[in-house]
């Protein structure tokens, strides 16, 4: 934490944390220490596959099967740090093209062989996570479907491959003068097909829309044949497909491709911080602006007062005349009655357009946030989050070599139910965090993807790891946590998710959220599109019992 002099003191005042564990760091395993089984095909079916995908395609070295074991979930990470990889993929394989995926589907159907849809791997509710038990597993990653395939400048929209990366997609619309508009915090690793499969939404989902608005079309490969949704702007033609397919997280078929909405690059990117007295008062100018008729904003993002004074704290130390200029910052705020460590709350406000309209924008929402008492700090605090907006993932590792246990949920409610659904989740949080050996915790959210008619609550909880290396033992710890705040959640009316899918964590309370009914219906989708079950079983469905 080079030039963050003052984080590690604090984390320790705030979770109690041993003075041991701050200063000795636990590294992972090695890769040489890892005990992984070998992979079960026999020679006769490795060669059978070889033929079909080619030698290329074809990975079974314990580095790829390990890489491919989990996802990026606190659980996924204390147990590939642990080396506890009890089921891994058998075999990797990575095809050319949809061809070459049909066929694996229809050659692992006549074998009964899992088959587990990969990307970047950045599920964090154990979607990319193969099923225990005896049956043989195949990762199937698209990082060879990674291109931009076509651009309709006129109709702005753009066809897809699934395995781009986030970096991918925008480097080939941007080269073209368009962008997506997508930028999960995932962005630098995930791709286009991960966010399809769990309604991604991206931190400019305000002006962009979350991914199933940027969706206009989708292939997909299923193990009884290809579904093509048709490239048209809207149709009636009876319950949308391309909505059924939206969020199926692999258990239907693989998604090769897609035709996306696409927007030209904007020539102004303005982000600004702007101070609240309170969470109340950030909320009530948060609402204001996106219900106003007249703004269009491309990013808002409201940080309650754990997570502003967390970010200060964050901030680098500056020296000589900035340190000087910080210090006559902080002064002037405490003489207005503002205290980004202590109460305030920090709302991040942008607009992405061309310059004229920008500034009349930015005029507009000045004057609805001065109505709410918020202060204007300018567009250092935008440009310092543009900077640093996907380093929280990086920082996550770092705490867990410090025994730290971090993780994130999130869920959405409407405006009237905000506050409440918020105070909620966050004492169960905290509660179970205490109740488990976790010390006070530490629960920091912020409002980020909203609508006219509500928002999302988004919380990253922090606790000391319970004194025993068992990853199973801190696994206990982190599913006692997730299960309180969901139950909380759901109580008091918030969705099961928002926009991280349901994966194999989510799926106790699937039935909650969707119904009897709904599940059932669910069910019927992947008896039609996967009737052998081969499609990443376990995922969003409980899996039936097999015969």
């Amino acid at each position: 934490m080079e030039g963050r002099p003052a984080f590690w003191p604090t984390l320790q005042e705030w979770l109690a944390l041993p003075r041991e564990a701050i200063e000795r760091e636990t590294p992972p395993v090695s890769l040489e220490e890892i005990s992984l089984r070998p992979p079960r095909l026999d020679d006769p079916v490795l060669a059978s596959l070889c033929k079909l995908l080619g030698d290329e395609a074809v990975y079974t070295d314990k580095l790829s099967r390990v890489e491919h074991a989990y996802g990026k979930s606190y659980c996924d990470l204390v147990r590939i740090r642990a080396g506890h990889i009890p089921a891994p993929p058998d075999v990797v394989v990575y095809p050319a093209d949809q061809g070459h995926i049909a066929s694996l589907l229809a050659w692992a159907a006549d074998r009964d062989i899992a088959v587990v849809p990969f990307g970047g791997g950045s599920s964090v509710l154990g979607g990319v996570e193969p099923a225990p038990g005896d049956r043989l597993t195949i990762t199937l990653d698209l990082a060879r479907l990674d291109r931009v395939l076509a651009v309709d400048s006129v109709s702005r929209t753009a066809r897809i491959q699934a395995g781009a990366t986030g970096p991918e997609v925008e480097a080939q619309l941007n080269a073209q003068g368009f962008t997506l508009g997508h930028f999960p915090q995932s962005f630098e690793f995930s791709t286009l097909g991960g966010w399809i499969v769990t309604r991604s939404a991206g931190q400019n989902s305000i002006g962009y829309g979350k991914i199933e608005h940027m969706a206009q079309a989708v292939r997909v490969v299923t193990p009884v044949g290809i579904v093509e949704t048709k490239d048209t702007p809207a149709s009636a033609a009876g319950p949308s497909m391309l909505q059924l397919l939206l969020g199926s997280e692999g258990a239907y078929g693989v998604v090769t491709e897609a035709t996306m909405r696409i927007h030209p690059l904007p020539e102004v990117q303005d982000y600004r911080g702007i101070l609240f007295h309170s969470l109340v008062d950030g909320i009530a100018a948060f609402r204001d602006l996106m219900q106003s008729k007249r703004l269009r904003p491309a990013l808002i993002r409201l940080s309650d007062a754990p997570e502003t004074a967390a970010q200060t704290v964050m901030s680098h130390e500056h020296r000589g005349l900035r340190r000087l200029t910080d210090a006559l910052a902080e002064r002037y705020l405490s003489a207005r009655g503002y205290d980004p460590t202590n109460g305030s709350t920090l709302l991040l406000l942008g607009f992405d357009g061309d310059s004229k309209w920008v500034s009349q924008q930015w005029s507009a929402a000045l004057e609805i946030c001065g109505d709410h008492r918020g202060l204007s700090l300018g567009r250092a605090v935008g440009r310092a989050w543009m900077r640093d907006r996907y380093a929280q993932p990086y920082l996550r590792d770092t705490l867990l070599g410090h025994g730290v246990m971090v993780d994130t949920l999130e869920t959405a409610t409407t405006w009237s139910n905000l506050m409440h659904l918020y105070e909620v989740m966050v004492a169960a949080m905290k509660g179970t965090i205490s109740t488990t050996g976790g010390g006070p915790g530490y629960v920091m959210t912020h409002i980020s993807h909203a609508y006219p008619h509500g928002a999302s609550l988004y919380s990253t909880f922090l606790g000391c790891q319970v004194d025993d290396p068992d990853p199973l033992v801190r696994q206990a710890q982190w599913r006692a946590v997730k299960q309180s705040a969901t139950e909380a959640i759901l109580t008091a009316g918030g969705t099961l998710t928002h926009h991280h899918g349901i994966g194999r964590d989510h799926i106790p309370w699937l039935e909650q959220e969707i119904g009897r009914v709904g599940v059932r219906a669910l069910r019927s989708l992947k008896q039609t599109f996967d009737p052998d079950d081969i499609m990443n079983p376990g995922i969003l469905l409980p899996p039936e019992k097999r015969a």
